[in-house]
C-alpha cells in the first residue's frame, strides 16, 4: 500500500516582487508556519520514504523543512511537479519505479495542480473541487494492483490550520 500525501507550499511573498515567479521565497510567517506543520507531522508519526518536490524555490523550502524536521532522508526535484505539470509524468515514474510502491510518497507543490491530481487519482478526473491551502495535505492511499487512476481513496484532507495547534 502506497501513502500519497500532497502537500502545497506554504506562504510565499507576494507576486511582483521578484521578476520571476519560480523565485518567490516562503514569508517568515510561511516558513514558521510550514515548521508547525512539520512538527505535528512528527509528533503524529508521520515520516516519508521519499520527497518530491517542484523545482520552484517556495516549493523546495517547504520540501527542506519536512526533511530537515527527519521526516524523510532526502529531497529530490521533480520537474512535472512544478506548475501546470503533468500528472502523466508522475504516473509514468510511479509505474516504472517499483521501490516507490509501498512507501509514503511526499509530493510537493502547487494549488491548482495538486487538487486536480488528487481529484484524477480518485475520481479518474479533475472536478476542481479539491483545494490545498498553503502548508496544507491531502492524503491519498494508492491500491496496490491495477490501476491508480479513479481507484485511490482519500484518507485525509486538512487545511494548516489543524496541523498548526
Amino acid at each position: 500500500m502506497t501513502n500519497l500525501y500532497f502537500i502545497r507550499h506554504g506562504i510565499a511573498v507576494d507576486r511582483g516582487i521578484y521578476n520571476n515567479d519560480e523565485d518567490r521565497p516562503l514569508t517568515p510567517e510561511g516558513d514558521r508556519k510550514t515548521r508547525k506543520v512539520a512538527q505535528k507531522f512528527d509528533r503524529l508519526g508521520i515520516k516519508f520514504d521519499r520527497i518530491l518536490s517542484s523545482p520552484l524555490v517556495r516549493a523546495r523550502q517547504t520540501a527542506e523543512i519536512l526533511h530537515q524536521q527527519g521526516l524523510s532522508s532526502a529531497v529530490e526535484e521533480f520537474n512535472a511537479l512544478s506548475p501546470s505539470g503533468d500528472i502523466q509524468d508522475w504516473l509514468s515514474w510511479y509505474d516504472g519505479n517499483t521501490s516507490a510502491k509501498n512507501q509514503s510518497i511526499a509530493l510537493v507543490g502547487h494549488q491548482p495542480d495538486l487538487g486536480h491530481w488528487a481529484e484524477i487519482l480518485i475520481w479518474g478526473e479533475s472536478r476542481e473541487r479539491l483545494i490545498v491551502k498553503k502548508a496544507g495535505v491531502i492524503g491519498i492511499t494508492l491500491p496496490e494492483n491495477g490501476t491508480v487512476v479513479g481507484n485511490s481513496e482519500l484518507f485525509w484532507l486538512s487545511p494548516p490550520k489543524f496541523l498548526l495547534g
